[in-house]
């Protein structure tokens, strides 16, 4: 317990029942983690507390002047039972009672506020009155209420407002040196009966025989009572020590788990960064092809401006060269007749005797004088 935290133990006191498991399986892993073996072992053991018991620790952690004051009232109602003064005993009682009242209350706000959930059900605020007043009547029962780690409801069925009575067997004494007969005047008397002044001593040591056999009777029905009370506390710490090795074992795979996932989710982010890296790498491959591309539509239409100009200018070319061939075919066609023309009268001249002209020489004089 040594290697353990106050403020943990103390912690874990204040959590409400039904979570108590699964924290105290937290910290048993937390231990664990940390190296501390032995911590985690004692923090295992730890048993939870029933609803009663955890509504008493939630007292002591968050109104321990009202635990205080209900201590110090204890204390006077003892003082007073002792000397039975029985004013101060009532008025005592009745203070009493407004501070259990009171705790009871301040139990039930404390338990709301820490589970919310708790104030449309029903709580065991009999069983804290129970535990309050037990306190007041037992030391022991006290102690473990400071402590602020009650596991379950404590009752004390012998306090009362009127003390109990200190019951003892007297043994020996005057009366008893010397047993009727055993003297040397009573060696031959008759024994007819105790003396008259004996018999009130005679029924008080009676009275008290029986108040001693009934003490150890009770004590008895106790002591048995204890035992099985025991026995079940055992029973159920061993239950509670098995759920704990379990929750804590079930923390120790959530932990693995937890550590195969981080591990799975560092591999997965790793394979992402590199995908993004290659989807990076092609938009940026993507992003030079298309201004390539861009780039050669540009003088793909350049070359189909182009184009279109050299297509037209042949065109005109083609038109002009159709129109040269035909002034050519004309040129030769009037060519040919003025040959024909000239040749005609050539042989012409030859058939009359006049000098002719050389085949193709242009007649000037002719034309002139003609």
């Amino acid at each position: 317990m040594a290697e353990m935290s106050r403020e943990l133990v103390d912690r874990l006191y204040t959590v409400p029942p039904d979570g108590f498991v699964a924290a105290r399986a937290e910290a048993v892993a937390t231990a664990r983690a940390a190296g501390d073996v032995a911590a985690a072992r004692e923090i295992a053991k730890l048993r939870k507390p029933t609803v009663a018991a955890w509504l008493v620790n939630l007292l002591v952690a968050h109104r321990r002047e009202l635990v205080a004051e209900l201590v110090e009232l204890s204390a006077g109602l003892h003082a007073a039972q002792r000397e039975l003064r029985g004013p101060q005993l009532r008025e005592l009682s009745a203070q009493r009672r407004r501070v259990v009242s009171a705790l009871v209350g301040e139990a039930r706000t404390l338990a709301v506020e820490a589970d919310p959930r708790l104030a449309a059900g029903k709580l065991p605020l009999a069983e804290v009155e129970t535990t309050l007043n037990a306190a007041l009547a037992d030391a022991d029962v006290a102690e473990q209420v400071r402590s602020g780690r009650l596991v379950r409801a404590a009752s004390y069925a012998g306090f009362g407002e009127v003390p109990r009575p200190q019951l003892r067997l007297i043994v020996g004494g005057p009366e008893e040196a010397e047993p009727p007969g055993a003297g040397a005047e009573g060696a031959g008397a008759p024994t007819a009966g105790p003396a008259p002044e004996a018999r009130p001593e005679t029924a008080r040591r009676r009275r008290d025989a029986r108040s001693t056999a009934a003490e150890a009777k009770s004590a008895e029905a106790k002591s048995a009572e204890a035992k099985s009370a025991e026995a079940a506390e055992a029973k159920a710490k061993a239950a509670e020590t098995a759920e704990a090795e379990a929750e804590a074992a079930r923390a120790e795979a959530r932990t693995s788990r937890r550590r195969a996932l981080d591990r799975a989710l560092a591999d997965a982010r790793a394979r992402q960064e590199r995908a993004e890296a290659e989807l990076a790498r092609v938009v940026e491959v993507e992003r030079d092809g298309a201004a390539t591309l861009a780039e050669l539509e540009k003088a793909l239409a350049d070359l189909q401006r182009r184009r279109v100009a050299a297509e037209r200018a042949v065109g005109q070319a083609r038109v002009a060269r159709k129109a040269a061939e035909r002034g050519a075919v004309a040129a030769r066609r009037r060519v040919g007749e003025v040959q024909a023309a000239v040749e005609a009268l050539a042989a012409e001249d030859r058939s009359s005797g006049k000098p002719g002209r050389a085949p193709g020489k242009p007649v000037r004089e002719a034309h002139s004088s003609g």
